[in-house]
């Protein structure tokens, strides 16, 4: 038996390279190992291990000598270990061959998104290592993705978002006019291929042509030790009309699509990843007029029909604060049950038109109680040839003739 008798060694997950996994989920795959002889083996282990990592350096002088400060934080999110070969203090003699060891973990609930930044990262990988009797250890490790599901489907995800702001346009110390910006979104959740819809309002009442811009933007900030430090990208951007001197500019619904892009990380307490739909109007002489809308970038596209009903009233007023449609007139409430049936027709059945089942285990939910809540009043009687109340037979029949 020589000691290299290992021919590869090698971890596969199994949904592959391109899988993405979420918290809650099973991580399962399989150890290859080939040996060209036999081959004695102490123990063979997985380890998951996942978290956020920041790092960075800040130098400052203190007068002829530079220093410099470290600033470092981490969290841990998986840590899980599996023996798929205890050690029991005594080896084990695998025969040559292909031989396979699988795995499976158990992924915790709350996982972050996978990330890597500048100054940090999320990071999650599988490792496994053999160990055998005096022999370096012998590794293989592999790095899957983590997607934490983000839900735009939300009250607050679903809410417009609007801002308004105004700036003196100044040359020289001279007042050259104000001009004033005002732009509003119809959500504040979206994901990546989506476009924005941006509608704005610029009114330049200064001497010079203003330029008006649209752009979304990437913020990564990374903490440790109570620092700071960001880090901003341009992910997407369009540019308008200029616009001229006493002139006013509306952007009826400009498109801004979103790239494919990572999610918004919010939960996570070392760094932070957040969006922001950032419209400026370009002055020139002095600093640009700059307005900022947050945006959160989720996973769980908008569902057509399951927030229909909790967005169409704040659609609506988006268009008709906007001036961008009519609303449709609403429609004439149903008349009082009391103008339909007598109050004396109430009366007599005691109660309700529709006695409810005195049955405690009748659910609100059979065809019952769906055929109340369609037809909330007293419906007609049945029509029938018949007479339902006939003469009875001991009334003599009247003639006509008397």
């Amino acid at each position: 038996m020589r000691p290299g008798g290992v021919r590869s060694f090698a971890l596969e997950l199994a949904r592959g390279p391109g899988g993405a996994y979420r918290g809650g989920e099973r991580l399962c795959g399989r150890v290859l190992l080939e040996a060209a002889a036999p081959l004695r083996v102490r123990a063979l282990e997985v380890k998951a291990r996942g978290g956020a990592a920041t790092h960075w350096l800040e130098g400052r002088s203190v007068g002829v000598n530079a220093l410099s400060s470290d600033y470092a934080a981490a969290e841990t999110y998986l840590r899980r270990r599996q023996l798929l070969l205890r050690d029991t203090g005594e080896t084990t003699t695998l025969p040559p061959g292909r031989h396979e060891f699988l795995f499976s973990f158990q992924l915790p609930p709350n996982l972050v998104t996978s990330f890597e930044g500048k100054h940090g990262s999320v990071r999650y990988c599988i490792k496994a290592t053999l160990h055998r009797p005096w022999v370096p250890a012998r590794r293989a490790r592999k790095v899957f993705t983590v997607i934490e599901p983000v839900d735009i489907n939300t009250p607050a995800l679903l809410a417009p978002q609007a801002g308004a702001r105004e700036k003196v346009a100044r040359s020289w110390y001279c007042n050259r006019g104000l001009v004033s910006l005002s732009a509003k979104i119809d959500r504040k959740g979206y994901t990546p291929g989506e476009v924005i819809p941006v509608f704005a309002e610029i009114d330049n009442s200064s001497t010079r042509p203003v330029l008006p811009r649209a752009a979304v933007v990437q913020t990564q900030t990374f903490m440790a030790r109570g620092a700071r430090k960001q880090k901003r990208a341009v992910v997407a951007s369009l540019a308008g009309e200029p616009v001229g001197p006493g002139q006013r500019a509306l952007w009826q619904g400009r498109a801004l699509r979103i790239p494919p892009v990572g999610p918004s990380i919010l939960h996570c307490r070392v760094l932070h990843v957040d969006y922001a739909l950032k419209v400026c109007v370009d002055i020139p002489g002095t600093s640009k007029l700059l307005l900022e809308l947050p945006l959160v970038i989720g996973t769980i596209p908008l569902h057509p029909f399951g927030s229909r009903s909790s967005s169409v009233g704040s659609h609506a007023s988006f268009l008709l604060d906007w001036r961008l449609g009519a609303l449709p007139e609403r429609p004439e409430a149903p008349p009082e049950y009391s103008e339909v049936v007598a109050d004396a027709e109430v009366a007599a059945l005691g109660q309700s038109p529709f006695p409810l089942p005195q049955d405690p285990e009748m659910s609100l939910e059979g065809p019952f109680f769906a055929y109340i809540q369609e037809f909330r009043y007293r419906p007609p009687p049945l029509y029938s040839e018949e007479d339902p109340n006939p003469p009875s037979g001991a009334m003599r029949p009247r003639c006509m003739t008397c």
